[in-house]
């Protein structure tokens, strides 16, 4: 009776161990659907098509890689605000999102008519929509499609935080050596195989002082170099650069593309930067401002000019609106009149579902409680920059 006993019991824990292996198969084939469905989902937020020629409505909210030589070359001294630059090194990728802003001027680019005047595209938008990022999309194309990029990554530091101002030998003006010595670099880095390439030459002799000068015919690369080795003459190098492209660009040797983020700061009441007698001077005063006016002006071809707004581009009191009108001035507004204004404005219901998507296939959403996305929809009122910062916790 014992060993039957015994015997029975061995059975009904094969038994149960049965039952549970079964479930666990059921289990197993009713989940493998929903993961199939979950991984068809990740390829919904990616496009493989990391030319941003070919992008299209097609692409509008899904994310695209950028080659990392090509984010070397175009955003090592700028470009892609410092969140962002973050979790590109967190993620280990250079992801962008398309979206139609940089579509719309994508297609203005693409159509332009480039023997006409230089046309002005303004974008503008609230703070944290994506103004820098969508700019960053546009630069990526001319980086591929042979522009020589004249970027300004972020004007307002030369107005609010110079490495270091000087009196300038014109009398009255302030001169930002070191600012314009990194410019130079920034230059030299996004264009120095597209400038060996073309080999662009200048077109008169620059006398530096009684020992130094640049002859004519040197290459631009040389003019550049000589800046850059001679901080002194760094500002007066840059002058002659902008001059020299508006010159070879509308004899049609080259086009350019100028992109400057932030373009209200050189039309600012002030900056914070100050003068032998204490006093704050305005940026006309800043001689880094006027070679940057000179190539936004529309008094030559070949090239197009993309400038951005922001409140963030202003100082205290200065902020209630971000409508161009308003933040450029009369005078800055007068400046790019005629120009085409782009809007960019918060994340579209389809923008913010890939986004999401893509910070949960990047493991950065770890904690996903019911309701979690329509919590962060409310919550950042789908705010690019504002929904960064919320995700971060999660």
């Amino acid at each position: 009776m014992k060993m039957f006993r015994k015997h029975l019991g061995n059975l009904s824990r094969v038994s149960t161990q049965l039952q549970r292996n079964v479930l666990q198969l059921s289990t197993n084939a009713e989940a493998s659907p929903v993961e199939g469905t979950a991984a068809a989902s990740v390829n919904e937020f990616r496009t493989a098509v990391a030319n941003p020629g070919e992008h299209s409505a097609l692409h509008v909210a899904k994310f695209y890689t950028i080659p990392v030589e090509q984010k070397k070359q175009i955003f090592t001294g700028g470009g892609l605000p410092k969140q962002y630059e973050l979790q590109i090194k967190t993620f280990t990728e250079s992801c962008l999102m398309v979206r139609s802003p940089a579509l719309e001027l994508l297609h203005y680019i693409k159509n332009a008519d480039l023997t006409k005047p230089v046309v002005r595209y303004v974008l503008y938008g609230d703070n944290g929509v994506g103004k820098t990022l969508t700019m960053a999309h546009v630069l990526h194309y001319g980086a591929i499609n042979d522009f020589l990029l004249v970027h300004v990554p972020w004007a307002p530091n030369w107005m609010k935080r110079p490495k270091e101002a000087s009196n300038a030998t014109q009398e009255g003006m302030l001169d930002l050596p070191f600012d314009a010595a990194a410019w130079l670099v920034h230059f030299k880095t996004q264009n120095a195989k597209l400038l060996q390439q073309l080999q662009l030459k200048t077109s008169k002799e620059y006398v530096w002082s009684k020992r130094e000068s640049t002859p004519a015919g040197s290459t631009l690369i040389e003019l550049v170099e000589h800046g850059i080795a001679r901080i002194k003459y760094a500002t007066e190098t840059t002058v002659a650069l902008i001059s020299e492209l508006k010159q070879l660009s509308t004899a049609g040797q080259c086009k350019v593309m100028v992109a400057i983020d932030g373009f209200n700061a050189f039309f600012h009441p002030e900056t914070r930067i100050f003068s032998d007698n204490k006093q704050r001077v305005t940026p006309d005063r800043i001689t880094l401002t006027q070679p940057f006016l000179d190539i936004t002006s529309y008094d030559w071809t070949n090239g197009v000019c993309i400038l951005s707004v922001d409140k963030l581009a202003m100082t205290e009191g200065y902020m209630d609106s971000y409508m161009p009108r308003y933040l450029l001035g009369t005078a800055g507004f007068e400046h790019v009149d005629p120009f085409v204004p782009v809007h960019v404005e918060n994340y579209t219901d389809k923008e913010f579902h890939s986004y999401i998507n893509y910070y949960l296939d990047r493991h950065w959403i770890n904690k996903t409680p019911k309701g979690f996305e329509e919590q962060l929809k409310f919550m950042s009122n789908k705010n690019p920059y504002t929904l960064m910062q919320l995700v971060k916790s999660l």
